[in-house]
């Protein structure tokens, strides 16, 4: 028993977000094979009901895997190998969300894409989710195509030095084996009712109206593709646009804005392990009056706002330390407990007292957290005494 037929019919004449050098493998499996391959529909019964997924942590941290081609569902091709499907690793979603002992959740991709059917939704579900609990992605070692849209989903986007992302593309095929029919001495004869009921046959030419259909709906799905990870990644469509479905690789990737950081999985994890531990300890540390996570909090107090605005404020943290090239300053700011308007004063205080001093950091903080002027600044002053130095000495 196969299930070739069902994997050929979603192949071919339908678009695909999937890396070229995979769809090639791909058809080298079907091309030989599809066309004589059958499977009496007794053969086909539904399967039975999926028993709950099982969530493993690491300290709290959900590593949820998304592996192979993937697929909307796999109903009647589990046999089949490497097979992943959207409404799986939906499942194992929700259960992370669910479940209160996962603090977060990383998503270890290793996958070269599939079909269109299904995947700007689980996007969206995962873009969503990212308010609930932290949602982080490791490209270990392929996001490609399908697989990228799902990766841009998330918080942040690490691959390991070896990985690759984007492909941001979509391609769909066309198997005239109308020659193949002769040379085998049939001839198919379509009987029906409407002009295009038979566009797309593999049993002949493709016809213009149907390359033009096809073409349709590829060109609205990229469209769909760029402006999902545009919004998802913060980038503009133009810039996703000029990708053509390229590969990036290690630090290129990071360059275009597909990605990040370098890192591996095991390195995502304990990252995300410990910031998420100093996100608990943010609001006792902010607040003098309360010491310790059993601190009597008044009934008023909203816990998912705290979370939320903790979290946020541990995120805000870790950019400026990216920002400002000193990655190695977020535990122990976190740690601390400081705000995001400290944490820019301490990394702007540090570059002053740096040989050269350079900063990706706007000299001054935002009015919504503070109206310090810019004479307050430690990097203004640094430059200014800096200055005056340089005018005595001449």
């Amino acid at each position: 028993m196969t299930g070739l037929p069902q994997l050929a019919a979603r192949v071919f004449n339908t678009p695909l977000l999937i890396q070229r050098a995979k769809l090639e493998v791909i058809l080298g499996v079907l091309a030989p094979k599809f066309e004589l391959q059958t499977l009496p529909p007794s053969q086909m019964a539904p399967p039975g009901p999926l028993p709950p997924p099982t969530l493993q942590t690491q300290n709290g941290v959900f590593v949820l895997p998304v592996h192979g081609t993937l697929v909307q569902r796999t109903v009647g091709l589990d046999a089949l190998s490497g097979l992943t499907s959207y409404q799986s690793i939906a499942r194992r979603l929700d259960a992370a969300l669910a479940d209160e002992s996962v603090r977060g959740i990383v998503l270890d991709i290793d996958s070269p894409g599939g079909e269109a059917a299904g995947v700007f939704d689980l996007a969206d579900q995962i873009y969503a989710a990212r308010i609930r609990k932290p949602i982080w992605a490791v490209a270990n070692d392929a996001a490609f195509s399908a697989a990228y849209a799902i990766a841009s989903a998330a918080d942040r986007v690490f691959l390991t030095r070896t990985a690759g992302v984007g492909s941001i593309g979509v391609i769909a095929l066309h198997v005239d084996q109308s020659q193949s029919d002769t040379n085998a001495g049939l001839k198919f004869t379509p009987i029906h009712a409407g002009a295009r009921k038979n566009d797309g046959t593999p049993h002949g030419p493709l016809t213009d109206e149907a390359r033009n259909s096809i073409q349709t709906e590829v060109n609205r799905l990229h469209e769909l593709f760029v402006l999902t990870v545009a919004d998802q990644r913060g980038l503009s469509a133009e810039a996703v646009r000029k990708t053509e479905a390229a590969l990036y690789f290690g630090q290129d990737a990071i360059n275009v804005g597909l990605a990040d950081r370098l890192g591996t999985l095991s390195d995502a994890v304990q990252q995300m392990h410990t910031e998420l531990d100093a996100t608990v300890r943010l609001p006792f540390l902010e607040n003098p009056t309360m010491s310790t996570p059993e601190a009597t909090a008044p009934a008023v107090v909203d816990l998912d706002a705290a979370r939320a605005q903790a979290r946020s404020d541990a995120l805000a943290i870790a950019e400026l330390c990216e920002l400002a090239g000193q990655p190695q300053m977020t535990a122990t700011l976190l740690a601390e407990g400081v705000t995001p308007a400290v944490a820019r004063q301490r990394l702007l205080a540090a570059k002053a007292d740096s040989a050269e001093i350079t900063s990706h950091l706007s000299p001054t903080v935002p009015m919504s957290t503070t109206t310090a002027s810019l004479d307050d600044n430690p990097l203004i002053q640094a430059v200014k005494a800096r200055a005056a130095l340089a005018r005595k000495e001449r």
